[in-house]
């Protein structure tokens, strides 16, 4: 029985850092953009979330994709 992979959804996450903690660790707050096509090429991914990340006074500290997909049995 083969099973057939099908994408459905992919995330993306920018995590920036927002400050420090009182022992000096760095504090990181997410962002996640959803209903991204599973299609889209990650070069653009980056490069919408570099763009984005312009517009906000943290610094981007990394950015995700978080693919889904549903497993289908093929009968």
């Amino acid at each position: 029985m083969p099973i057939v992979n099908v994408p459905t959804e992919a995330v993306v996450r920018l995590r920036f850092q927002v400050g420090t903690d009182g022992q000096g660790n760095p504090e990181f707050s997410n962002k996640n953009l959803h209903n991204i096509k599973p299609a889209a090429l990650d070069a653009d991914l980056h490069e919408v979330a570099q763009a984005l990340a312009g517009l906000v006074q943290d610094p981007l500290d990394s950015v995700t994709r978080i693919d889904t997909a549903e497993l289908i049995n093929q009968l």
